[in-house]
């Protein structure tokens, strides 16, 4: 009896797709950027601001992924992985941008409400966050970015910026601290 492999890997987890791909198989790599592409480009989006910059980082990133694949270490933990990956690539991109080209950080769409003034409301309380978030120091932005967009642990976003956990616990203390002085008038 013949069994078709490739019958429906969007059915197949992480660790199995990941082990394919690792073996050459493109189709398991293509369902492994359908599965988390969009979340790796809404996250370079709000780093950058930018669809086409989005675009292009998230392409070097799974490019990035593509030639490292055999040193991932735990192939189920494959979109955290693909998110350090995507992270350290839209952060060097954003460092080699011109000064001028630097916008805010977080640009959110309108409200889907209909109703004018909520969405005022949200756009003002978005760009105070906003400016919150660009005057924190980069390390502390960046742990702040890692845990509360990406939701990575503690130990994935030390591993990432190179630190020890109790460094990122520290940071995230402070950047926390500081956007909640900030954003104080919004509660």
């Amino acid at each position: 009896m013949s069994v078709d492999l490739n019958a429906d890997l969007n059915a197949v987890d992480d660790a199995v797709l990941v082990e394919r791909a690792t073996d050459g198989d493109t189709a398991a790599f293509e369902v492994i950027i359908r599965r988390h592409g969009p979340l790796m480009r809404s996250y370079a989006y709000r780093i950058l601001r930018s669809e086409a910059d989005a675009d292009d980082v998230v392409q070097d990133a799974f490019y990035t992924a593509w030639r490292q694949l055999s040193e991932i270490r735990d192939p189920a933990a494959v979109r955290s992985w693909l998110m350090r990956i995507v992270s350290r690539t839209a952060f060097t991109h954003l460092r080699r941008r011109p000064a001028t080209e630097t916008d805010t950080l977080l640009h959110l769409a309108v409200a889907t409400t209909p109703d004018p003034e909520t969405a005022a409301i949200r756009n003002a309380q978005l760009d105070a966050l906003s400016g919150a978030l660009d005057r924190l120091p980069e390390d502390q932005k960046q742990c702040w970015l890692l845990r509360e967009l990406v939701s990575l642990s503690y130990t994935e976003i030390a591993q990432e910026l190179h630190l020890t956990p109790g460094a990122v616990r520290g940071k995230l203390a402070r950047a926390r601290a500081s956007v909640a002085i900030e954003m104080e008038e919004w509660r």
